[in-house]
């Protein structure tokens, strides 16, 4: 007997939940680093969801005293990733993650734009935006001034 693979109906994901060390100090950088509203918080718990967004919260952080930093060594979640909507998203994401050290990687992957940061606590996420029309493409560094110069974007 074959038995077919057809998953079970997954669509999105709709939140993340993180052990955070400090609680205010994880949402002073959602928030003002990446720019997620608050929808509720505790003393040792927040949910936050994406700006604008009707949903009731995309990252949960819950307080856990104590907690060490990511152990490179052992297995764990590698990262979460968030998608902006245009280039110049990615430019001002960019600028955001330098401003408060965290940024930690820029990538090219064909189909992809990528900014790779870590947060207070060394827990690393993902900045994409989508390549229209992009294809698949060896991993290399992401050099974004090429890319808008490509598409012929100027900032201000």
């Amino acid at each position: 007997m074959t038995t077919a693979t057809t998953g079970i109906g997954l669509k999105r994901l709709q939140h993340l939940v993180l052990w955070v060390s400090d609680v205010a100090r994880s949402v002073r950088f959602y928030r003002d680093v990446l720019g997620f509203e608050v929808k509720s918080q505790s003393p040792r718990a927040a949910f936050l969801r994406i700006a604008g967004s009707a949903e009731d919260h995309h990252l949960g952080l819950f307080e856990q005293t104590g907690v060490a930093p990511p152990d490179e060594r052992v297995a764990r979640m590698y990262h979460a990733a968030w998608e902006v909507g245009d280039l110049t998203d990615l430019v001002h994401a960019r600028e955001r993650l330098l401003e408060a050290g965290a940024l930690v990687g820029q990538s090219s992957h064909g189909v992809s734009l990528s900014l790779y940061a870590k947060d207070p606590d060394g827990l690393e996420f993902e900045v994409f935006w989508t390549v229209p029309d992009g294809r698949p493409a060896p991993t290399r560094e992401l050099d974004l001034e090429a890319e808008l110069a490509r598409r012929g974007i100027t900032l201000a």
